[in-house]
């Protein structure tokens, strides 16, 4: 990897926890399947206008990758998640994400966390998680059109902040429909 590519880790573009009921049996609920088998247009369903693109690859050493093409405020993002973590109620997705801005582009790390939560009462919870770290391209970029970290930072907070709040409960959903598919079969 280029050192324009590095992740910076020490810094946070944006973090956002969402947590959403899902309404489908503990067993039968398998998000790595879910996300992994995701139809292109039960994606974009999940975060109307946002979600643009869905479909699953691997990477070159094989490991699943879900491409996820969405608008977070102003970038069109794509992103090329490797599954770090793919189980049935947990998934840790990593992506080097390139960003279209109205500058141009650049890329940002995005980390999206999905995991559910037998409450022990029948009920289920989900949660999304999604957090952003910059890379050494987009601090340059940044520096370069003349926004400072902390004011793209607070942008990209509010604009993820604003996305996984709407995508979480859809998201949620989707997860069910697709668990309770699963247990009628």
């Amino acid at each position: 990897m280029s050192d324009t590519k590095k992740v910076l880790t020490d810094l946070v573009l944006s973090t956002s926890t969402e947590h959403a009921p899902l309404d489908a049996p503990w067993e039968a609920i398998d998000i790595a399947d879910w996300l992994l088998n995701l139809p292109d247009a039960e994606y974009q369903r999940c975060a109307p206008p946002d979600h643009k693109a869905a479909g699953y690859t691997t990477t070159d050493d094989g490991r699943p990758m879900s491409i996820n093409v969405e608008m977070i405020g102003t970038g069109l993002v794509i992103q090329h998640y490797v599954a770090e973590v793919a189980e049935k109620h947990h998934c840790h997705m990593v992506s080097l994400s390139d960003v279209l801005t109205p500058h141009g582009w650049t890329t940002v790390q995005v980390i999206w966390d999905l995991s559910v939560q037998d409450n022990g009462d029948g009920t289920v919870t989900y949660t999304n998680q999604v957090t952003s770290h910059p890379t050494q391209e987009f601090l340059e970029f940044s520096e370069n059109n003349g926004i400072t970290f902390e004011q793209a930072a607070a942008a990209r907070q509010v604009a993820s902040g604003d996305h996984n709040r709407r995508e979480t409960p859809l998201f949620a959903a989707s997860i069910a429909r697709h668990a309770l598919a699963r247990s009628a079969r």
